[in-house]
């Protein structure tokens, strides 16, 4: 019998779901600081271009996308409703997402480390 944790994804969507979630961390980060960028030329230099105008939706697109991931990666690498709060909450920060993924993408391989040294269910027993 298999000690693999049933509430965890298999290890190849985890891995899967990290991909995108790793580059969407860095992603959102940069964005975000694009969008500082944009809120000191918008409110605090007054200047209207094309970036003070379409930057703000864009930077939503990309963070719905990232909020996206975390979900996706949080629910199959089975973390808790609080840290996947945290993880979003983590969106809003400049530089925080980067830290996070780092931390996430961490703990996400150790995690798949103790998935394979359980067995992921996916061979039959006795091969």
């Amino acid at each position: 019998m298999s000690t693999y944790p049933q509430t965890l994804a298999k290890p190849q969507q985890i891995r899967s779901a990290l991909s995108a979630y790793r580059v969407l961390a860095v992603v959102a980060g940069i964005a975000l600081f694009v969008l500082v960028l944009e809120m000191v030329m918008k409110y605090g230099l007054d200047q209207t271009n094309v970036l003070t105008q379409y930057w703000s939706p864009i930077h939503g697109i990309i963070y719905m996308a990232y909020a996206a991931s975390v979900a996706n990666l949080g629910i199959k690498a089975a973390w808790g409703p609080g840290r996947i709060v945290k993880n979003l909450l983590a969106g809003f920060v400049p530089v925080v997402p980067w830290i996070a993924e780092r931390r996430n993408t961490a703990e996400t391989h150790a995690l798949l480390a103790r998935a394979y040294a359980a067995g992921d269910g996916s061979a039959p027993e006795g091969r």
